[in-house]
């Protein structure tokens, strides 16, 4: 069969289209960006397309010809400077089922439990608005509502769970007792195959999870043990205790970056992740406890969880670090421009200090945006080998600095160079 997989770089979607052209299936993936997929999976045709732009039928018509079957694998938590919850997922989800009635390919979505405490968020009233126009709409469908997923990769909340496993001594957790469900990522990869191949009537509306019950600490103290680690206590915390946390992470989420502590996450927490009741695709899934068994986890295991809340706290400090070191000169830039003196006279020095201060403050500034924290960690980079080289022609003595003036600059490079190593997130 022919298959589109949309959101096909991402957690799910990945693991869903290797599972689908292992079956001999002809595969195309549709992402955002998706240039390192093509490096891992070059077996895949690839269309470069943000789906918060695809709101009309033509649009997608030429995407979806020659298909047999979509599978939607997008979707976003929260609004944010890169995501658009009604664009991506309700308006269009909706477009694609009004091109799907002429060429009609079975449309296999990848929903979640929309009801609850938390339905009203965006998050869950943008997916179930889709998923009722999809039931509307005649085409053939499935729908599949997976609990949080488990694999042996991590993303969004289960890297949380990782990272809060390996916190030194104690775990502090909001929400501790709340129930939260599990699916591995190879059983819904194994759904998504039952429905391609029509072992799933159309019309199926069913949650992926698993028997097991486990409270969220009971599931933070699982990964504990499965990464090595010594027992530690869970601490309970009252739920207003993540509230710096969740705004902080919000801030950040209209910044382009996508925290798992966002308020849509904590929201939906506070009631826990359980499937329906009566829903069962008669499709056995793995228990957390057997994902992990099956998944030793390995050095790098334990180094993704340390270093996954050090990222936040590695960008912020370097943006800090920049946007001090541009602001506290120009509070005295007459004293600031005497270094630029031997070269210029004092007129130009004060022009290229108060220069220079632009510059890291600018840098300092763009670090924080998502899409623009790569590039400002080139230029940080770039910047403070052109202060040392200049610094050591013109000034030298500064190396003999007792604060250290230009030493300092040398843990600044160290520290860029390891934001950059894990500024990827997928």
């Amino acid at each position: 069969m022919n298959i589109l997989i949309l959101g096909a770089t991402g957690f799910i979607g990945s693991a869903a289209a290797a599972r689908l052209l292992a079956d001999g299936h002809s595969v195309t993936g549709l992402g955002r960006n998706p240039s390192r997929a093509r490096l891992k999976l070059p077996d895949i045709r690839w269309i470069e397309a943000d789906l918060s732009k695809m709101l009309h039928a033509e649009d997608w018509r030429a995407v979806i010809e020659g298909h047999d079957a979509v599978v939607n694998c997008a979707g976003a938590l929260q609004d944010g400077l890169a995501d658009d919850l009604a664009a991506t997922q309700q308006k269009a989800m909706l477009a694609l089922y009004a091109a799907a009635q002429q060429t009609r390919p079975l449309i296999v979505q990848i929903s979640a439990r929309t009801n609850g405490a938390a339905g009203g968020l965006p998050f869950l009233a943008t997916k179930r608005q889709a998923d009722k126009a999809l039931a509307a709409s005649g085409v053939p469908h499935v729908i599949l509502r997976p609990a949080l997923v488990l694999g042996r990769n991590a993303h969004g909340g289960s890297a949380l769970l990782r990272a809060l496993a390996a916190l030194p001594f104690s775990i502090p957790l909001v929400h501790a007792a709340s129930p939260v469900a599990t699916v591995a990522l190879d059983d819904v990869a194994a759904a998504l195959r039952s429905a391609v191949a029509g072992h799933l009537p159309s019309g199926t509306d069913a949650d992926l999870a698993s028997t097991e019950q486990l409270t969220l600490a009971q599931l933070v103290t699982l990964h504990r043990q499965w990464l090595g680690l010594p027992h530690a206590d869970v601490v309970s915390l009252p739920a207003v205790a993540a509230g710096p946390a969740t705004w902080v992470a919000d801030a950040a989420g209209r910044l382009g970056w996508r925290s798992p502590l966002r308020s849509t996450a904590m929201t939906v927490m506070a009631e826990g992740i359980q499937p329906s009741a009566d829903s069962d695709p008669g499709i056995a899934t793995a228990s957390a406890r057997d994902i992990l068994r099956m998944n030793p986890a390995g050095v790098q295991d334990l180094w993704f969880a340390r270093l996954y809340l050090l990222k936040p706290l590695m960008i912020g400090t370097l943006s800090i670090f920049w946007l001090l070191s541009g602001f506290l000169p120009l509070l005295d830039i007459g004293r600031a421009a005497t270094h630029f003196l031997p070269l210029l006279q004092a007129g130009p020095a004060v022009s290229l200090a108060v220069l220079t201060c632009l510059i890291d403050m600018l840098l300092g500034a763009a670090v924080l945006v998502r899409p623009l924290a790569r590039r400002a960690m080139h230029g940080m980079m770039l910047v403070s080998l052109t202060y040392l080289a200049g610094a050591t022609i013109v000034e030298p003595s500064l190396w003999l600095d007792p604060l250290g003036t230009l030493v300092k600059v040398l843990p600044s490079l160290v520290l860029t160079l390891a934001a950059l190593a894990i500024l990827d997130e997928r």
